[in-house]
């Protein structure tokens, strides 16, 4: 049946890869972790070239005069400024009915009331 080299042969067999499957096993992982770190560095340069184009365009006088004006409502000393403000805004409150008119606290405290107590129709 099982001779006395096979024996030996199939431990070396064993010995053998046993020997090898904590280095493969590092080998997939460092692997992994290349990818991981190549994608990464891929979202990091695509950020670093979103900000060079963003610190270009913050050079240009025209595009810090847009934003000025939009943003911070600046305007040169000889024009006039005008804000418009809606009529119903000052004189009544609008009620969105998506929110909540308690604060998120009491509506999940009242609703812990609600489940603690038994159900009647059951």
């Amino acid at each position: 049946m099982l001779t006395s080299r096979a024996a030996i042969l199939a431990l070396v067999v064993i010995v053998i890869a046993l020997s090898l499957a904590y280095p493969l096993r590092e080998y997939v992982m460092q692997r992994a972790q290349i990818a991981q770190l190549q994608d990464e560095r891929a979202r990091m340069e695509a950020n670093v070239e979103e900000l060079r184009e963003r610190e270009e365009a913050l050079n240009e006088d025209a595009y810090v005069e847009r934003e000025a004006r939009a943003r911070l409502h600046y305007q040169y000393p000889d024009e006039i400024a005008y804000i418009v403000i809606r009529p119903d805004s000052e004189d009544e409150e609008r009620v969105d009915p998506s929110e909540p008119r308690d604060p998120w606290f009491t509506e999940l405290w009242r609703s812990v009331e609600e489940a603690d107590r038994p159900d009647d129709g059951l």
